[in-house]
């Protein structure tokens, strides 16, 4: 076999494995649905159905074992999907919704996998209900900030599409491995991790559903994470894999919603609190970006998109308004820069609304007020 692994190869290997109900090997079963390889990490999918799939996790072990110890590979991650088999009558959503969602209850389910990110005392998704509302830059400025409060954070990049955290910190190096555990990258006080440091900045993640799942169960469970205060989880925008990956597999402490002041984003943002509440993760309160606007040059403030909006939704909601965020040029010069605004200008507006906005987070997750610690400036 080449020291680079292919799919091809990888797949030649799992004809090794048995499958338990017909007794051919699962390649030639027709169960092995997928292998990517990206740098040495390896996802692959099983074909199962929900009825079957108690009796299928001995071979995901297998499998998975199997094309870690095959030679060039890394990592190697092994997950079951039923989306193919589901017979298009049944209520899909609803036993993938009810099982490992963010109280940590099973209910018994037979495909239960213990939780991920045991070591994080509280994880926070940052979501919208669509693209475009700026929601990976107050993640990133959210996280920076709690680091700045003296706390241990990690920022953890779920979009695996359109990642950005590369960027808006300012790293382009692939993470270390050490046995089989990938070290997060530390920037600005955090730790992180991003599929977009495994990948170049323009390679597009072709995926399917399972592969996406199988990567960001990857960086949440073979990732050298330590002990963290609190984790910040920049979600993609939407109601999709990532989303149902993360209530499934980690206890969330709740999840803040990212939304712009007009109506049609409003819209979206109500979409992302009522999947959280099917889920069974508290939404912890609403985040209005790009609020408001005021001329650098003569201070006049101009409300582009409207102004409030988030507000009066997380008061219909029945959740908390945690503060907005105006629209400046400094937060997209330094976001670009890869330099979060907390860091590069701490006395700024924008960085005095972040800032407001992480202590009331931090407040919410631990019950506590925040430590406090010198800011980090960069001159």
């Amino acid at each position: 076999m080449p020291s680079t692994p292919t799919p091809e190869t990888l797949r030649e290997a799992l004809r090794d494995i048995a499958d338990p109900a017909s007794g051919q090997d699962i390649v030639a079963a027709g169960l092995v649905e997928g292998i990517e390889v990206r740098g040495g990490l390896v996802h692959a999918s099983l074909l199962t159905d929900r009825q079957r799939a108690h009796l299928m996790e001995p071979v995901r072990k297998a499998a998975e074992a199997k094309l870690a110890a095959q030679p060039g590979v890394k990592n190697a991650a092994v997950v079951l999907t039923a989306h193919t088999a589901k017979p298009a009558a049944a209520p899909a959503p609803a036993p993938a919704h009810n099982h490992g969602h963010g109280h940590g209850h099973a209910h018994g389910a037979p495909a239960a996998k213990p939780h991920l990110l045991a070591d994080v005392k509280a994880v926070v998704a940052v979501a919208s209900g669509k693209g475009g509302v700026g929601k990976s830059t107050v993640a990133v400025n959210l996280a920076v900030a709690l680091a700045q409060m003296g706390l241990k954070v990690g920022l953890l990049d779920a979009d695996i599409y359109g990642p950005s955290l590369p960027r808006m910190l300012g790293l382009a190096r692939k993470p270390e491995v050490r046995g089989d555990r990938m070290i997060p990258l530390p920037a600005w006080g955090l730790k992180a991790m991003s599929i977009g440091f495994l990948v170049e900045e323009e390679t597009p993640m072709i995926w399917r559903g399972p592969m996406v799942m199988g990567a960001l169960e990857q960086m949440m469970g073979q990732v050298e994470w330590g002990a963290l205060d609190i984790m910040i989880v920049d979600m993609p925008p939407g109601t999709g894999d990532a989303q149902l990956t993360m209530a499934q597999r980690v206890t969330l402490a709740g999840a803040v919603i990212v939304s712009t002041p007009q109506d049609i984003a409003l819209t979206d943002a109500r979409r992302g609190v009522r999947m959280f509440e099917r889920t069974r993760v508290p939404v912890l309160g609403l985040v209005e970006n790009m609020s408001f606007f005021c001329c650098p040059n003569c201070n006049h403030r101009a409300e582009i998109f409207g102004h409030g909006g988030a507000r009066a939704e997380a008061h219909r909601l029945g959740t908390d308004f945690l503060g907005e965020v105006p629209l400046l040029l400094n937060i997209r010069e330094t976001g670009d820069a890869g330099t979060p605004v907390v860091a590069a200008a701490p006395d700024s507006e924008a960085a005095r609304a972040f800032h407001g906005i992480a202590e009331k987070l931090w407040a919410k997750v631990s019950g506590a007020a925040a430590p406090k610690a010198p800011r980090i400036v960069v001159s």
